[in-house]
C-alpha cells in the first residue's frame, strides 16, 4: 500500500502537516498569481461560465491565504484538522484551476488565453509537487484535480500538438508523484531519525542525571531538578532542604559486601520515596549521602518531616536473614530564612549535617549561623594539629590510678594536653574530636602511645601506664604492629600497658576488633573497659574480650544522680569483678567521702583530683621517687 498509515507515519504526521502551513508568503505568491491569471484568462474570453469559475478561484485563493495565516493560531496542535482544512482549500483550488484550463482549452478561446492558464496550471501542479510532499495524498490529489480535465481537453481535440501535450503532461504527472513521494520519504525518514535522536539524547540525558542504584536523581540530577523547582511559580512561603547521611554505612559494605549495601541503599530510597511529598525532590548526592527538598509552610513542619524521616530511618531493614539496624544523621535549612539561594541553602544543609554527627549522630541539627563560625575554628584546629606534632607543642601528661587499700599509685594514665605558642591552652574536648573526624588521631594516638611507653619505661617495673584508643586509631591498619613497635623502641614490657577502650568501639561486633584486642592480648598488652555505665554497657563484652579492668565512670561518683542506685550498680559491678579476678577503677574521686564510699563498696583503684591531677612525666617520676622514699617495700603490681 503506498499511502498505508503506519507508526513512523503517525509520529511525524504533526510535523509534516506543520509544513503545509510553513511560509505562508509562498502561498500568498502563488495564489495571487493563480487569480491573475484566471481573471485574465476569463476577460480574454468573455464568456460567462469561465467568468464565475474565475472568481470562485479568487475567492477560494484569498480564503486559503488568510487560512494559512490564521488556522495555526486557532487550531494549534490538531494536525487532523489542519490538514482536513487544508485539503478542503488545496483541492478546491486545485479542480477549479484545472477546470477553468480545460474550459480554456474546450472553448477553443484565443491560444495566448489558453497559454497563459494552462502554462500556470501545468506549473502549478508541478509547483506543488515538491511544496506539499509532506502529505503525498494531498499533492497527488491536487495534480489529478490540476491534470486530468487538462489532459481529457487537449485529448479530445485533433490538433496533433494538443494531443502531443496531453501526453507530455501525463508523463509530467507521473514524474511529479515519484518526486513527490521521494521528497516525502526523505522528509519522514529525516523526522524520524530527527526523533529517535531526541529521544536517544533525552534518555541518555536521563542517564547522566539518574543514580543507577537507587533510581533517584544523582548529584547532576540534583542540582537541576532543585533549580528547576525555584525557578517555578511557588505557593509555599519556604523552601526546606534535608541533607542525610547514613551512619557507620561503611560497616555494612565491609562486613556484609557492596551488594548488600546497595540493597541497603535501595531500601533508604524506597522509604524516601514514601515519606516525601508528591512534588519532592529526592536524590542520592553521593556514597551514602542523601538529599530530599520540598515546598515547606513554616519550621514547625520542617521539624516534623524531619522527625518523621529520622523515625523511619531508625526502623531495621531486613535484607535475607540479616537484620540491619542503619540510623542517620540529618542536616536541614530552610530558604530564605537559612540563605538567599540554593547554593547557600545547600551549604547551610551540609554544616548542619556536619554538627548532627560531631554532637553524637542519629540526630536532627538545624542550621544556625553559629555552625560556619565554627567550622572555621575546627578547620583551624585541624590544620594547626598537624603542625603541632611536628612542631612538640603537644605534652602527655599522666594521671595517677591509686590502690584504694593501700594508696600506693598502681598506674598512670595519660592524657594529652596542647600548649599553642598564641591561643594557650586548648582542652582535649576542642581538638581531640576535630582529630577523629579528620583522621589526625592515627598520628596523635601513635604518637601518645610512643611518649606514654618512653616515659612509663623510666617507672618502677610495678607502675603500668594506660592510654585511651580511639575507635578510628585501632581500625586503622597495622594498629596493632604500631603499638608493638613503640613498645619495643621504649623497651617497654607489653604488660605494662593498657589500652582503655570504651564500650562504643564494640558496637558493631567487628572482627577487626576481635583480631586487634586478641593480637596485643597474646603479646602481654592488657585491656580495660573505658566509661562502664554510659551507654551500651554489656556483660556479653566482658565475658567475649580479654578485659582485666573495667573503669566505672565519673557519673557515677560525682554526678548529679549519684545516691543509693548508683552505690548498689557500683556494688554489683564490683562482686562481679571480684569473682572474675578483674580490677575496677572508680574515675572522678574529688573528696575523701567519695573515696570512702567507692572502697566501701567494692572498688580497688580510684583516679580523680582527690589524688592528683594529669602532671608532666617528670612530676610523675617525682611523685614515684617520693612514694617510694616513704615505702620502699615493692607491692603486687594491680592488673
Amino acid at each position: 500500500m503506498l499511502f498505508r498509515t503506519n507508526a513512523i507515519d503517525d509520529r511525524v504526521r504533526r510535523t509534516l502537516v506543520e509544513t503545509l502551513y510553513t511560509q505562508p508568503a509562498n502561498l500568498a505568491v502563488g495564489a495571487a498569481t493563480g487569480v491573475m491569471a484566471s481573471l485574465l484568462t476569463a476577460s480574454i474570453a468573455d464568456i460567462p461560465t469561465l467568468w464565475h469559475i474565475a472568481i470562485a478561484l479568487s475567492v477560494v485563493a484569498v480564503a486559503r491565504v488568510v487560512l494559512a495565516l490564521v488556522l495555526p493560531r486557532v487550531v494549534k496542535r490538531d494536525s487532523r484538522r489542519l490538514e482536513l482544512l487544508y485539503e478542503i482549500g488545496a483541492f478546491t483550488f486545485s479542480a477549479q484551476l484545472g477546470l477553468l484550463a480545460a474550459m480554456a482549452v474546450w472553448f477553443e478561446v484565443t491560444p495566448s488565453a489558453q497559454l497563459l492558464i494552462v502554462s500556470y496550471a501545468i506549473g502549478y501542479g508541478a509547483g506543488i509537487a515538491a511544496r506539499n510532499a509532506g502529505r503525498p495524498m494531498i499533492s497527488i490529489g491536487q495534480m489529478v484535480l490540476v491534470f486530468f480535465p487538462i489532459i481529457l481537453a487537449l485529448w479530445q481535440d485533433d490538433d496533433l500538438a494538443h494531443k502531443g501535450l496531453a501526453v507530455a503532461i501525463v508523463l509530467l504527472w507521473l514524474g511529479m508523484m515519484s518526486i513527490t513521494m521521494h521528497v516525502f520519504r526523505t522528509l519522514r525518514d529525516s523526522i524520524a531519525s530527527a526523533e529517535t535522536s531526541a529521544r536517544l539524547a533525552e534518555k541518555m540525558q536521563h542517564l547522566a542525571r539518574t543514580d543507577v542504584v537507587t533510581g533517584l536523581a544523582n548529584r547532576a540530577g540534583l542540582n537541576h531538578y532543585l533549580v528547576e523547582h525555584l525557578s517555578r511559580l511557588r505557593t509555599a512561603p519556604c523552601f526546606a532542604l534535608f541533607w542525610l547521611d547514613l551512619d557507620k554505612f561503611k560497616e555494612v559494605n565491609d562486613a556484609l559486601g557492596h551488594q548488600v549495601g546497595d540493597r541497603v541503599l535501595c531500601e533508604v530510597a524506597q522509604r524516601l520515596r514514601a515519606l516525601g511529598k508528591a512534588e519532592a525532590v529526592i536524590g542520592r548526592f553521593g556514597g551514602d549521602e542523601f538529599i530530599m527538598a520540598c515546598d515547606v509552610k513554616d519550621r514547625r513542619e520542617v521539624e516534623t518531616i524531619a522527625l518523621a524521616v529520622l523515625a523511619e530511618m531508625n526502623r531495621p531493614i531486613r535484607i535475607d536473614d540479616d537484620r540491619l539496624e542503619i540510623s542517620c544523621s540529618i542536616g536541614a535549612a530552610i530558604l530564605p530564612d537559612d540563605g538567599p539561594d540554593l547554593d547557600a541553602l545547600m551549604q547551610g544543609a551540609d554544616l548542619a549535617l556536619y554538627h548532627a554527627k560531631v554532637n553524637g549522630r542519629n540526630q536532627v541539627s538545624f542550621f544556625a549561623p553559629s555552625m560556619s563560625r565554627d567550622l572555621v575554628r575546627r578547620r583551624e584546629i585541624e590544620s594547626e594539629l598537624r603542625l603541632a606534632i611536628q612542631r612538640d607543642e603537644l605534652s602527655v601528661f599522666f594521671q595517677p590510678i591509686v590502690d584504694l587499700q593501700t594508696g600506693r599509685i598502681r598506674a598512670f594514665e595519660s592524657l594529652v594536653r596542647w600548649f599553642h605558642p598564641e591561643k594557650g591552652e586548648l582542652r582535649p574536648d576542642e581538638f581531640i574530636p576535630v582529630a577523629e573526624e579528620t583522621g589526625v588521631i592515627i598520628t596523635l594516638g601513635n604518637w601518645i602511645t610512643a611518649q606514654a611507653a618512653k616515659a612509663a619505661a623510666q617507672w618502677p617495673e610495678d607502675v603500668t601506664v594506660a592510654v585511651n584508643l580511639s575507635p578510628i586509631q585501632l581500625k586503622a591498619p597495622g594498629a596493632a604492629l604500631g603499638i608493638l613497635s613503640a613498645l619495643r623502641e621504649a623497651k617497654l614490657p607489653p604488660h605494662r600497658l593498657e589500652l582503655e577502650i570504651t564500650e562504643t568501639v564494640l558496637l558493631d561486633h567487628s572482627k577487626q576488633t576481635e583480631d586487634f584486642m586478641a593480637e596485643l592480648s597474646a603479646a602481654g598488652v592488657r585491656f580495660a573497659l573505658d566509661d562502664f555505665g554510659t551507654g551500651y554497657s554489656s556483660l556479653g563484652y566482658i565475658n567475649k574480650y580479654p578485659f582485666g579492668k573495667i573503669k566505672v565512670d565519673r557519673s557515677f561518683v560525682s554526678g548529679v544522680n549519684v545516691g543509693k542506685k548508683s552505690d548498689a550498680i557500683i556494688r554489683a559491678v564490683s562482686e562481679m569483678a571480684s569473682t572474675l579476678g578483674m580490677q575496677i577503677v572508680a574515675e572522678g574521686l574529688e573528696t575523701v567521702e567519695q573515696v570512702t564510699a567507692v572502697r566501701a563498696a567494692g572498688c580497688t583503684l580510684g583516679q580523680g583530683y582527690y589524688f592528683s591531677r594529669a602532671v608532666p612525666d617528670y612530676l610523675a617520676a617525682m611523685l614515684l621517687a617520693q612514694e617510694r622514699e616513704k615505702d620502699p617495700a615493692p607491692k603486687r603490681a594491680v592488673g
